[in-house]
């Protein structure tokens, strides 16, 4: 079978399974903020921005490290045990001092940084359960590397199944709507999954190389990858949390602010959420991409890094055109259906038309994780959002929500525009702007008529504006030539080798 074919229906497995799972995850989110309230999801999305920050720094980019490792040695038709060997003990060396700090700083985190005590015992469940967490990362990496992709989103199915059943329950049996005791759910349901997950993984591991000697761990190689990937995503995971915890208090010191907690909880809990949502199609494409370009960069010229680049940016481009006019063109109707609030409508407006930036952004920083560009991408990331927690800092007591869509907007812009740049120099490519604003305009263009039609609620009224929105899109895309049979030969050809070889 062809590389192409197996990227391919990798990344289609891939997507199916994300995308279910995604809608799994943000259909809860929809029942969590039905019980909770926006305060009550504004301070669930704090706790778990203060997770994100201990799991990062308890996995210190041990993930990437042995996705690229075992990428790597399968490249070479070597053993992948002492990377991951040497990975686990990586993850281990950060991971337990960071989980027993988070345990020991709980109650200042708390009462202090997030500003709400109800928060302390959901915390120390996320710590005691930390390692879990971090190691699980590891696994996937090798996963993922290795191909094995059903075995993966089985185990994703599983994990999310354990999560939603095991929070649900406690909700409806426990929790009622104690905005604490749910809290402390969504943290038993998540940590008891991490641990199902790895759980599973570990015991459907095997050997992906023929045996022979396995050698000790590349501890030089595993530090020499991980520690700049993990003090890059230190860095950034630290800035998102001051961010994300500054929001609320500059927000309520902006004179039009009613309920600062309520407001982040809008936009972090219920907007995003929805924006980011078919992001499930391009994670797994990402994934896929850092594989495949670190055993792209082992081997002599650059044809097919080049090949890839383009086509994932392409792909990636038009898709976010795709699904962000498609948000933009039902996102009032959507605010009211999901969540029954007409701020989450106009919030999803707004931030529509930055969906396609966004999402390239992604698959532009997989490509650059992929050739080996993890530190330049460190620098910007941190960059960016040092420039964003200032801005935030400045902006939100004088322009409230405005100054926060400023800050979001250009930081990302920034950054996105550093790694497009990187990008470009590291596979050697040109980039012509051309081809991405014809299609842009087409997609402002084919938003146009959706002014014109009677809004409406209920299903209807968010899936007649997003079929109006496509089918138009499309249309303009024929008719200038944005795609063509080019297109469609390429997918065919996808699809034949498939077929040509039995599968």
């Amino acid at each position: 079978m062809k590389k192409g074919s197996t990227m391919f229906y990798g990344a289609l497995l891939l997507t199916g399974a994300n995308l279910v799972l995604r809608l799994a995850g943000m259909s809860f989110q929809v029942y969590l903020s039905g019980r909770i309230g926006a305060a009550g999801v504004g301070l669930l999305q704090l706790v778990l921005s203060v997770r994100m920050l201990a799991f990062t720094l308890g996995s210190s980019g041990a993930r990437t490290c042995a996705l690229y490792l075992s990428a790597e040695a399968l490249g070479r038709r070597r053993s992948v045990r002492p990377a991951l060997w040497g990975c686990i003990g990586y993850c281990l060396l950060f991971a337990l001092p960071v989980a027993g700090g988070l345990w020991v700083l709980t109650p200042r985190i708390a009462g202090s940084w997030i500003g709400d005590p109800r928060a302390e015992s959901a915390l120390r469940i996320f710590a005691l359960f930390l390692p879990v967490g971090c190691l699980n990362g590891v696994m996937t990496g090798l996963f993922t590397a290795a191909g094995r992709l059903g075995t993966l989103v089985a185990v994703e199915f599983l994990e999310q199944g354990c999560a939603i059943a095991v929070t649900f329950a406690l909700l409806s049996r426990w929790a009622g709507g104690d905005t604490a005791r749910s809290c402390l759910s969504v943290a038993l349901g998540s940590s008891a999954a991490a641990a199902l997950s790895l759980g599973a993984l570990w015991v459907l591991r095997r050997e992906e190389a023929p045996q022979g000697r396995r050698g000790r761990p590349p501890w030089r190689r595993v530090f020499g990858l991980s520690l700049p990937v993990g003090l890059a995503d230190d860095l950034r995971a630290g800035l998102n949390t001051v961010e994300n915890l500054i929001i609320p208090r500059r927000l309520a010191l902006y004179a039009g602010t009613v309920n600062a907690m309520a407001d982040y909880g809008v936009l972090h809990g219920m907007v995003f959420p929805v924006l980011m949502f078919p992001t499930a199609i391009l994670a797994s494409l990402a994934d896929l991409l850092v594989a495949e370009f670190s055993r792209c960069a082992r081997r002599p010229g650059q044809v097919r890094v080049r090949y890839l680049a383009r086509q994932g940016l392409r792909v990636s481009w038009l898709f976010g055109l795709c699904a962000g006019g498609a948000i933009f063109a039902a996102a009032h109707p959507l605010g009211n259906l999901l969540y029954r609030s007409e701020t989450a409508g106009a919030c999803l407006r707004l931030y529509a038309p930055l969906v396609p930036i966004l999402y390239l952004d992604i698959v532009v920083d997989a490509m650059c994780k992929g050739l080996g560009q993890q530190s330049a991408n460190a620098r910007y990331n941190f960059l960016t959002n040092l420039l964003d927690v200032v801005l935030l800092w400045l902006l939100l007591p004088r322009f409230g929500m405005g100054g926060y869509y400023f800050s979001f907007a250009a930081s990302h812009l920034v950054n996105f525009a550093l790694s497009l740049r990187r990008l470009g120099q590291s596979a050697g490519l040109r980039f012509s702007p051309g081809p991405a604003v014809k299609s842009a305009l087409c997609g402002a263009i084919a938003a146009l008529p959706v002014f014109l039609l009677r809004p409406q609620d209920g299903t209807a009224g968010a899936l007649v504006p997003m079929g109006c929105y496509l089918l138009a899109l499309g249309s303009l895309w024929l008719l200038f030539r944005v795609v063509g049979w080019r297109d469609v030969l390429w997918l065919q050809g996808l699809l034949g080798a498939r077929r040509k070889r039995g599968d």
